[in-house]
This record gives C-alpha cells, structure tokens and sequence, in this order.
C-alpha cells in the first residue's frame, strides 16, 4: 500500500473516527485504525465493539492495499506535522512497518493485519431517513446532560429516541433521565420516521454523533433497527453503533400534568445566583433551599462546615408562599438548556416533581426531584 494525502484531510478523517478507539484495550486490534487504500481516496475505520466511525479522504493512491495502524499515535504524529504537509503513507511486505512520512520526517509504527480486524455489519437497517442536522443537535443538547451514569440501571445509561404522535402530530422525540431529572425535546417526525422502532442509543454514541454533526452537512442520514442504529453525516463519515437491549421506563408517567403554582424568573440571574449559593454547599448533595413568595425568592445553602449563603431573587408569582430544595447541579443543568431570558418553573408542593419550561421553545421540558431540606 502506498498513497499520498495532503495532512488537513488526514487530520480530519483521522480525528472522526480515532475518539472511538479506547486508550486502554485488552485486544490489540482495537487500538489501531483500519487504512483502505483504493482509486482516488483513502478510507479511515474504527471500532470498539460496540460502535465503529468511517471515514474517507481524497488521496493520490500509487499502490492500493489495507492495513492497521496504531490510532492515537497516527493521530498524534499527523496533528503535529506543519500545516499544508503531504502525507505519504507506505507499507509493504519487506518491513513489518508503516511508514509515515512528511518533508524531512520520517515514522514508522507498528502495524497488524487488516484482515484481523472486526467489521460492523449494517444488516436489517431501515431505510435512510433524512434529518436536519441542526434539528438533531438540538434534541441531543436539550437532552443529554440527563443521561444516567449508573451502570447497575443500564437501561437508563442513554437516550431514548423514539416517535410518538402528538394532536395527530408525528414526533421524533428524544428522552433521557437517571431518575432524579428528566429531559425532554422533540421534533416534528422526518418522512419515514413514523413506525420505526424506539432505541436506547448508547451515552457513547450520542457524544461521538454530537461532535461529527459540526462538521456534518445540511441533513443527517438516520437509520435503525431493533439492535442499531447508523448515522451517516455526508462527506462521508458515518457512525454504526449497537442499541442498549432494554426497555426504557414509561416516563410519560413521571411528567406532572397539573402544577397549579407558576413561577417566571430571569434565567441567566437565576443561574448565577444559584451557582454563587451553591459554592459553600456540602459537595455530596449540593441542595440549595428555594423559599418562593409573592414576588421574590429567597435561595439559602447551609453547609455545618462552611457556613451559609442566601440570595435574594425578584420573580413572577403570586401564589402560596412555599420551600422546596433541589440539587444546584441539576438547577444549573437545566438553566444551561432554556434558550430564551426567562425560565419557567411549575410546582405543585415540596414534595412532588417540578416541571420546568423554556417559553422561547414549545418541544422541550425538563422535570426535576426535589429533596428533602
């Protein structure tokens, strides 16, 4: 194999599909990257198992063949080559090595056969359905930070993306929760969505989509079946990872209806005072306690050790006055996400969920436990 690419388009395809790629494996194959050298381009894949990242690149290819090289350490060597390098890249059968080489630079890195390393099979997949790339980036930032770190609650450690129909509405809609907040946010379904199965897409997965949708084009190309589900990004990256095999709970059921007590307040004010509170708050539970009258709220941390705060808010309400006391971290989580000035917060007592809305956006909601302070 012998090729020739110019080093901006390595660096590119090799940074999509390298992040994939593990830093500690048991099996050796997995820390290298798949070269496929063919015609006029060159192809980049990798996988950890569970998902695999392809990509290509336009290149001069003098001898066409495949080969696996270390993923992180070509990486590497390429991000540091100068702007504007040629990239030769050669392996033959006479030295067990890749060799890399730019102007007067010179590697060689170890390689393993091509032959050896697993390839993801895209059976039983729907046909393509076309996204707008920004719509999708939308419902995953809206929603991920809620995704569930627990491993003993596997189900819950991704997003839930499925279509429902809403007033006659078809929705692709997307849901994330690890039981103590929920994240809601949904789009009008793309043609062909509706009927398709709903899929727990891993947390892996939906950060690794998230980062090769900023250099995706205009529409995304979705696909899914029981087990997968691919995305396909134009210009050639495409993304096939396994689904979570689970069942997601029925979440509509922890969503409140009828939170009677409406609250508005300034959003980025709310944020900052929250996060100014919460700097004395014992770190384990980071409880801020919201006291909510007519026309202020009052936030207070206590912390035994460190002390107190109190901060004092001006807010839209004209209800019972009331206290509840919610994580500052899931506060400011939620804060992050509502795009317009003013936040909406629905209560119903201290001790049942809290719905939060974002005025400026009608397909998001975010629900928040309380806790007992």
């Amino acid at each position: 194999m012998k090729l020739t690419i110019e080093r901006t388009a390595l660096l590119k395809a090799l940074g999509h599909v390298q992040s994939v790629v593990e830093r500690r494996n048991t099996i050796p194959i997995l820390s290298n990257v798949l070269l496929t050298a063919e015609r006029e381009q060159v192809g980049f894949s990798a996988t950890d198992l569970d998902m695999e990242i392809i990509d290509q690149g336009a290149a001069q290819v003098d001898v066409p063949g495949q080969i696996t090289a270390p993923a992180h350490t070509l990486y590497e060597i390429v991000r540091k080559l100068p702007d504007g390098a040629d990239v030769s890249l050669s392996f033959t059968g006479d030295d067990p090595r890749l060799q890399v080489q730019a102007g007067r630079s010179k590697f060689n890195l170890p390689v393993l056969p091509a032959g050896d390393f697993p390839v993801m099979s895209s059976d039983g997949l729907s046909a393509p359905i076309p996204v707008d790339a920004n719509d999708l980036a939308r419902l995953i930032d809206k929603t991920r930070f809620a995704i569930s770190t627990e491993e003993t609650r596997y189900y819950l450690n991704g997003l839930y993306v499925h279509t429902v129909v809403d007033n006659g509405q078809p929705m692709l809609r997307a849901v994330a929760t690890d039981g103590h907040r929920l994240a809601l946010a949904e789009m009008p379904a793309p043609e062909g969505a509706a009927g398709q199965p709903g899929v727990i897409v891993p947390r892996k997965t939906i950060n690794e989509a998230r980062r090769l949708l900023e250099d995706a084009g205009e529409m995304v190309d979705f696909q899914v079946s029981p087990q997968k589900v691919r995305f396909e990004f134009g210009q050639a990256a495409a993304l096939t990872s396994k689904v979570i095999d689970g069942s997601f709970p029925d979440y509509m059921r922890v969503i409140p209806r009828d939170n009677a007590k409406v609250m508005l307040v300034d959003n980025s004010l709310f944020a900052q005072a929250v996060d100014r509170v919460a700097t004395i708050s014992a770190e384990k539970s980071r409880s801020v306690k919201m006291a909510v009258e007519p026309g202020k709220m009052i936030l207070t941390v206590r912390n035994m050790e460190a002390g107190q705060a109190v901060e004092e808010l001006e807010i839209d309400y004209d209800g019972d006055s009331f206290e509840i006391g919610f994580n500052a971290r899931y506060l400011l989580d939620v804060t992050g996400q509502i795009g317009g000035e003013i936040a909406e917060f629905r209560f119903a007592d201290p001790a049942s969920p809290t719905l939060v809305l974002d005025p400026t956006d009608a397909g998001v909601k975010y629900v928040l436990m309380p806790l007992r302070v």
